[in-house]
């Protein structure tokens, strides 16, 4: 590693992608949401019945702004290629390259601190209740202008839960070595100061104010 090196993982809708927005911000690292890889390949391969193997291996940086990547449709299409051997071993490169820029970087997923950075000096794992995340992705979803079911949006957060957490691939699981944050009870801003407080008890502080 070649700086302050930042791995969040969780489960969705658990607060992670968040925080590591603004802990990016905050120490003027550059922020990468490895989800998005994933969310890219399923969506393409899906619609163009493209090898996802194959989509993993030519995934270019335009792939990454497409604004629908953010539904919950590509959401489900990543969690079902993330599970194949040879799209994660293609894109673990890519997500390696990028935790190597200095001064660091932030990375977040559900592999970053047990397969793509596992010495990073700092690792969290964001967690919250289902019912929790799946009220947030409720919400979040109505936010959007949908009308979302709320006992269909549970279902299909349990159902990826279980599919994310017993995949042979890099299953998601918290690093032995990593802080667990339980966000089922905070908000945005506790949620950072939490992280923010566990960092500085490691001895990292941002320069500013």
């Amino acid at each position: 590693m070649n700086g302050l090196v930042i791995a969040i993982d969780g489960p969705s809708a658990s607060g992670k992608g968040t925080l590591a927005k603004r802990l990016a911000s905050h120490f003027g690292l550059p922020h990468l949401d490895t989800g998005l890889l994933y969310r890219a390949v399923g969506w393409r391969a899906e619609r163009s019945g493209e090898p996802p193997e194959e989509v993993a291996a030519s995934l270019q940086a335009d792939d990454l702004a497409d604004p629908d990547l953010r539904g919950d449709d590509a959401g489900q299409a990543a969690s079902r290629v993330a599970a194949l051997p040879e799209v994660r071993a293609n894109l673990l490169e890519y997500q390696r390259r990028f935790a190597r820029q200095v001064p660091g970087a932030v990375l977040d997923g559900r592999d970053i601190g047990t397969v793509i950075c596992p010495d990073a000096p700092v690792k969290l794992f964001v967690t919250a209740s289902v019912a929790a995340r799946a009220e947030r992705r409720f919400q979040e979803l109505r936010g959007r202008g949908a009308d979302p079911i709320r006992s269909r949006v549970l279902a299909e957060m349990a159902e990826r839960d279980r599919r994310d957490s017993e995949r042979a691939a890099a299953p998601l699981k918290a690093a032995p070595d990593a802080y667990l944050l339980d966000t089922s009870d905070m908000d945005a801003d506790a949620a950072f100061a939490a992280a923010l407080a566990f960092m500085a008890g490691k001895g990292f502080r941002s320069a500013g104010p």
